[in-house]
């Protein structure tokens, strides 16, 4: 399994906008074309990126990188990670964290931060199997995870 991390693009953006995740997942993450409005808005440090297995789209995950936040623990963020409802379960997400925290290291954060709701059992699994731990901060009414790098 070759995952890869292309940058959205209009070559590929209407593409990922048809990605969905599951009805009960709405609630916890925005569609791909509400976060494509949302990195344009923050351009500065938004990076979105359409996730590729064997040269197929299969999800989409946008993170938060601003090397010059004063705070060094919230410069490096997972905004998004998702992968289409018909192809969960069969070890895109895990192999796409491991792709996603390979990148977070080439590029010198320290650590990563996402934050999620409680009740994402499949996704809070995920993130703590690759190493991610609560910080006991909260982000509105989810909770806050970080890897340490």
């Amino acid at each position: 399994m070759k995952i890869e991390l292309i940058e959205l693009s209009e070559g590929n953006l209407e593409q990922c906008f048809d990605l969905k995740v599951a009805r009960e997942q709405t609630q916890y993450i925005a569609s791909n074309a509400d976060s494509w409005n949302t990195s344009k808005e923050n351009i500065d440090v938004a990076r979105p990126f359409a996730i590729y297995c064997d040269g197929n789209m299969v999800g989409f995950t946008m993170f938060a990188f601003d090397e010059n936040y004063p705070d060094p623990n919230d410069r490096y963020w997972l905004w998004r990670l998702m992968i289409d409802e018909s192809l969960q379960g069969k070890g895109y997400g895990t192999a796409a964290l491991e792709e996603i925290i390979r990148y977070f290291r080439e590029h010198g954060a320290n650590n990563i931060r996402l934050s999620t709701k409680e009740t994402n059992v499949n996704a809070l699994a995920m993130y703590r199997k690759a190493g991610f731990r609560e910080t006991g901060e909260m982000n509105d009414d989810e909770i806050v995870l970080q890897l340490d790098l």
